[in-house]
């Protein structure tokens, strides 16, 4: 049974980085594409980022494409999501979930296991 932790949410200031990372278990981490995806109050838990299960491939959502990056460690099984000037409006509960399909690594129904969150506030 997948099972993925987040953790390194936190409060930053605008115009901050920071990293949040994705521990992964119970199954081959290398079979799997990994997406993160974030929910703010109020609002649809909307896609991030996605890397396939080689790391070959990445795709981001359109409001972060150029400041977001993210890569995995196949050995640690662990992805990164490394945050760079951040705002406002990035604050939010940041999830990362396993799936094995990177045909569908936007679509939250094909994921099969999720984390539990992290939050990250970004302060004006």
């Amino acid at each position: 049974q997948v099972q993925l932790a987040e953790y390194g949410g936190g409060l930053v200031q605008t115009g901050d980085s920071l990293k949040v990372s994705c521990s992964f278990s119970g199954a081959n981490f290398d079979d799997y594409t990994i997406g993160w995806f974030r929910q703010a109050p109020g609002n649809n838990r909307q896609f991030v980022a996605g890397i396939s299960d080689g790391g070959s491939l990445t795709i981001y959502g359109g409001s972060v494409e150029g400041r977001f990056i993210i890569s995995r460690d196949n050995a640690q099984n662990t992805v990164n999501l490394q945050m760079n000037n951040l705002k406002p409006e990035d604050t939010a509960v940041y999830y990362c979930a396993a799936s094995k399909s990177w045909r569908w690594v936007k679509y939250q129904s094909k994921y099969e296991a999720w984390g539990q969150g992290t939050q990250v506030s970004v302060s004006s």
